[in-house]
């Protein structure tokens, strides 16, 4: 069972399950599910209370539309948007992404001796960032709209996959030795998941 900020709640069930099994399971959970349902609520209601803003590496890019203007610019802290092309916003905000990510994830591949085949800039569902055994990360782009330093994390603790593919002490030994307090990063992004999902739902 999942609360999506954009599909709902959902319920998915074995093949052969029974509707009725899905309605005992909503029933059951539903204290977990209006309590996330409120934290969807709030985290659109902080949105909007950004007005034309949005986060952006721990700071803000205030919005300004224009009429004429084809793609999204930065200039500053101002980001201006094209009047009528509301996607033009996201659309920034993954080049950015790739360019704020690519070449961090490669510095620290250097600095552990590793190579990173590729680097893919996405919009899972369920993980901010993902490392394959061929070598291949994947990041999702709403990170620039955290903290640089919880972007930070999300890097090295992908990119000590390329050494260590799991999540025993010794890799965990690795991700504090090269970011050192990573405990505070990641309380930050379990607090902020639904604000993450929702933060242009302006």
């Amino acid at each position: 069972m999942s609360v999506d900020p954009d599909r709902g709640v959902e319920v998915t069930l074995p093949r052969r399950a029974r509707l009725r099994d899905a309605a005992a399971a909503v029933a059951e959970l539903q204290p977990w599910i209006d309590r996330r349902v409120a934290e969807v609520d709030a985290a659109r209601a902080e949105a909007a209370s950004r007005g034309d803003a949005i986060p952006y590496l721990g700071g803000t890019l205030r919005l300004v539309p224009e009429p004429a203007r084809r793609r999204a610019h930065r200039t500053g802290d101002v980001l201006r948007v094209p009047e009528d092309d509301p996607a033009a916003v996201e659309r920034w905000l993954r080049r950015a992404a790739r360019e704020e990510i690519t070449p961090r994830a490669h510095r620290a591949a250097a600095a552990l001796g590793v190579d990173v085949a590729r680097v893919t800039i996405r919009d899972p569902r369920t993980r901010w960032g993902s490392c394959s055994s061929s070598g291949s990360l994947s990041f999702s782009w709403r990170l620039v709209l955290a903290p640089e330093d919880v972007l930070d994390y999300v890097v090295w603790h992908e990119v000590c996959h390329l050494r260590e593919m799991n999540h025993s002490p010794r890799y965990w030994a690795l991700v504090a030795r090269h970011c050192p307090g990573y405990e505070e990063q990641r309380r930050w992004l379990r607090r902020n998941a639904t604000a993450l999902r929702v933060a242009l739902s302006i």
